[in-house]
């Protein structure tokens, strides 16, 4: 009998559902396909009381994954994509982009109130510098503060504590079933979720002939096209995971839009566009979409989280 397929995984319940849901496609299409989890603690999940744009954002919740797949420990890795760094290493590749679920941020405030009703002076909870920035942005009056741990841990530090809200990736909400506890959906014309928001990423063996083909069954071609065209934008920008940077691609038809934001920190200078062209060309979109964001001054507004140590 071959040997069972393992996949490498984060322990987190988000992360496990996401392993299981590949595992279960995987066992599906390919009856008798024995698949087995390995869980493996990344950066990311030992280091809790340090915001994550301070420990130093690039693989910071791959990197030890892609290490056990690199050395054979694992065949598969699965991943959020919004957490893979512009650039992956050497022997490895994007395997499948399965179908995408839903991009966009979601908040979860007490009184489910909307973010634009917030009291002033209204306390936010985000583990992203992008969105910070745009809440930043759109409401100068409230206090954004790092906010740690996985969703179950945030959401019940909302409930405890003294913040106003949080605001997270919907995706995460609906597969955790937790989609009721959102109080509004952010529009992209909000905020602008992250390259890869919604999607997963799997990751395996460059040239693996038994792994490739399995894997391959997986993917979705418009979500793989949306997604590689975002990070085609986020490499050519230089940036991370943990960076104040946003793109979301949207194909209708033949068509791909892709829209970019690079924002300061405090949410100004704020820096937007989007352009269209073919979708089949989605990573030139993306580059070219960069270069745009870049002649604007989106350089300058980068070079000191390109400059930080592990950057």
């Amino acid at each position: 009998m071959a040997r069972p397929i393992t996949i490498g995984t984060r322990g987190s319940r988000l992360a496990l559902w996401q392993a299981e849901w590949v595992r279960a496609q995987i066992e599906h299409r390919f009856p008798g396909t024995e698949v087995v989890l390995s869980i493996i603690k990344t950066q990311g999940d030992k280091i809790l009381d340090v915001p994550l744009a301070q420990v130093g954002g690039k693989g910071l919740f791959v990197k030890e994954i892609e290490s056990a797949l690199l050395d054979g420990r694992v065949d598969v890795a699965v991943h959020s994509m919004k957490d893979m760094p512009a650039e992956i290493p050497d022997g490895l590749e994007i395997g499948a982009v399965p179908e995408r679920e839903i991009a966009t941020d979601a908040l979860i405030s007490r009184g489910g109130l909307p973010l634009r009703e917030l009291a002033p002076d209204g306390v936010i909870g985000t583990s992203s510098l992008r969105r910070a920035a745009q809440i930043r942005h759109l409401r100068p009056d409230l206090t954004v503060v790092p906010l740690r741990g996985n969703v179950e841990t945030r959401i019940a530090k909302l409930d405890a504590g003294d913040l106003a809200g949080i605001v997270l990736a919907a995706a995460g909400l609906k597969r955790l079933g937790l989609a009721a506890r959102a109080s509004e959906h952010l529009p992209p014309d909000v905020m602008l979720p992250a390259v890869g928001q919604g999607a997963l990423c799997v990751e395996i063996r460059r040239y693996d002939p038994r792994i490739g083909p399995i894997v391959a069954a997986l993917d979705h071609r418009d979500s793989r096209r949306a997604v590689m065209g975002e990070r085609a934008f986020l490499r050519r920008l230089q940036g991370g995971c943990q960076v104040p940077i946003a793109g979301h691609a949207r194909i209708d038809g033949p068509r791909l839009t892709l829209a970019g934001l690079v924002a300061g920190v405090d949410g100004t200078p704020l820096i937007a566009e989007r352009l269209s062209g073919p979708a089949e060309t989605a990573e030139t979109i993306g580059m070219e979409l960069a270069e745009i964001l870049l002649g604007r001054g989106a350089d300058e507004i980068l070079q000191p989280f390109n400059a930080a140590p592990g950057a």
